[in-house]
């Protein structure tokens, strides 16, 4: 076997900044995937970007919004899922705690037709802000697993996730995320082998040669088969407050001689998805 990396941008429509940044990236070569925010305003014109370009996005489905943009609806405007002003919350507790698995697999449909109506007919899936995996309190993978196989798409579950998450799961997440790949499986739910994304802060990293390190380190650790890296690059004034800095360290890495000299000496073939 050999070592594939499907380098991601994800966010794409969230605002214009970062919809103007991975348009860039896209056309240079420097990701070989993205990810489409199909609830934002933006979703629209970024849809247009992407078609130019002849890239497919991912449906990145989208159940909360984000703190420092304007809340977005969701599209089916189920009621479990938004708060009373008909928006989707941007405290992903709070959805974990009220939504539907109804509701979740109803909106979840809303955005695929979406896609599929503006000639963006996605191949795979995953979850915005992680609310389908359960990190925020219930879990909607069972569901999300069984939506995934109905219309024929991968989705972004790692079957090793300590990479992502940073070490072993504890026993009762680790026998849920054990569940969730036989499941999978048995379902013919195409998975990539491992996950990694940058999880620190400005404050935390300090620099961007330390989030750089902490990549050309995941790069040198993947294993075999096929794996995914997720970034979120941008602009600095796309994200309120001093971690915007951080989506700007990243569209530099994407460019960065050091990192694409890594990618090279490693050996990692960088592939657009990691099903047939």
């Amino acid at each position: 076997m050999s070592r594939r990396l499907v380098i991601t941008a994800d966010d794409l429509g969230r605002e214009p900044g970062t919809t103007e940044v991975i348009a860039g990236l896209l056309a240079e070569g420097h990701v070989s995937a993205t990810t489409l925010i199909c609830v934002s305003p933006e979703a629209e014109r970024a849809a247009c970007r992407v078609r130019e370009l002849g890239v497919l996005p991912r449906l990145h489905v989208t159940l909360t919004s984000e703190r420092g943009v304007p809340r977005w609806r969701p599209l089916n405007g189920a009621a479990s899922i938004a708060d009373a002003d008909g928006t989707l919350s941007d405290d992903p507790f709070a959805f974990a705690a009220r939504g539907q698995a109804d509701d979740v697999l109803r909106e979840a449909d809303a955005q695929l037709r979406w896609m599929r109506a503006h000639d963006l007919a996605p191949v795979a899936a995953d979850s915005h802000a992680g609310t389908l995996y359960g990190l925020h309190g219930r879990s909607f993978l069972a569901e999300s697993l069984h939506w995934c196989a109905r219309h024929g798409l991968a989705f972004r579950l790692p079957r090793d996730p300590a990479p992502y998450i940073g070490g072993p799961l504890p026993p009762p997440l680790a026998a849920a995320h054990e569940s969730a790949i036989a499941l999978a499986d048995a379902l013919g739910v195409a998975l990539p082998e491992t996950i990694a994304t940058n999880r620190g802060t400005a404050a935390d990293l300090g620099s961007y040669e330390r989030l750089r390190d902490d990549y050309l380190r995941r790069l040198a650790a993947l294993p075999e088969g096929t794996s995914e890296l997720f970034l979120h690059p941008s602009r600095e004034d796309a994200v309120t407050g001093p971690d915007g800095i951080v989506r700007t360290w990243e569209a530099r890495l994407l460019r960065d001689p050091v990192w694409h000299a890594a990618l090279e000496r490693e050996d990692v073939e960088v592939v657009p998805g990691w099903w047939s």
